[in-house]
């Protein structure tokens, strides 16, 4: 099955290059649909000096929209029966892809989130109120949906194509993650879950996400249990 990766940048040409390095190492039919997401770093140059096959469609926004609006763009220019999101940082290991997207493959899984949270692969020890954060949104998640997620903010996340273009996804920034978990969660859909390995960064190092995306993300919970 063909598998297109959606990779969100924003000013990330120091690792966007490595990034799409270890997925064209992938044993795997792949296409990477790249959007620069208002970058003045060079972030699309380094992209396309990474794979130089025609494999990489890159997508520059003139300003900086938030990775929600960068995975609608991308969504037009997807030709896989899998997509992946993956960030441009260098945090997931794209060599924990073939795993995650595995279920899929067998007909189990509609949605693979690949978490944190399970152990059993390489974690940053560090941040421990960013994981009393995730934690907490994982437990509101479980209760406004039935649902057993470990890690609802995960950056890995891998569906079915048809699923993904399916959804009502209107969030711009990084409340996107929160609105993908409730619209999957609330239709029911077949969601696993598998332990990936997180390389995190500090904020010294470039993590963008807050707590107020934190508060977002318990906004748009609501919003999608009680309104849509």
């Amino acid at each position: 099955m063909r598998v297109s990766f959606v990779v969100p940048a924003y000013n990330e040409a120091a690792t966007i290059g490595g990034v799409l390095t270890r997925i064209a190492a992938l044993p795997l039919d792949f296409q990477v649909v790249v959007v620069d997401d208002g970058s003045d770093d060079g972030t699309a140059a380094a992209a396309e000096a990474a794979i130089t096959d025609g494999r990489v469609v890159c997508i520059r926004h003139p300003v900086n929209l938030g990775k929600g609006a960068a995975i609608r763009s991308a969504l037009p220019h997807v030709d896989g029966e899998i997509v992946v999101i993956q960030d441009a940082d260098g945090e997931y290991d794209p060599s924990d892809v073939p795993a995650l997207i595995q279920p899929i493959v067998d007909g189990f899984a509609d949605v693979v989130y690949g978490s944190r949270l399970l152990g059993g692969k390489p974690q940053r020890a560090y941040l421990f109120w960013h994981l009393v954060g995730n934690r907490f949104l994982s437990l509101l998640t479980n209760v406004l949906y039935n649902t057993t997620l470990s890690d609802m903010e995960t950056g890995y996340k891998a569906f079915r194509s048809e699923v993904l273009r399916g959804l009502h996804l209107r969030e711009d920034r990084f409340g996107i993650e929160a609105e993908l978990t409730a619209q999957i969660c609330k239709r029911g859909l077949r969601v696993y879950e598998l332990p990936v390995a997180y390389y995190g960064r500090t904020y010294a190092e470039g993590k963008k996400i807050t707590w107020r995306d934190g508060v977002k993300a318990i906004v748009v919970l609501l919003r999608v249990r009680l309104r849509e």
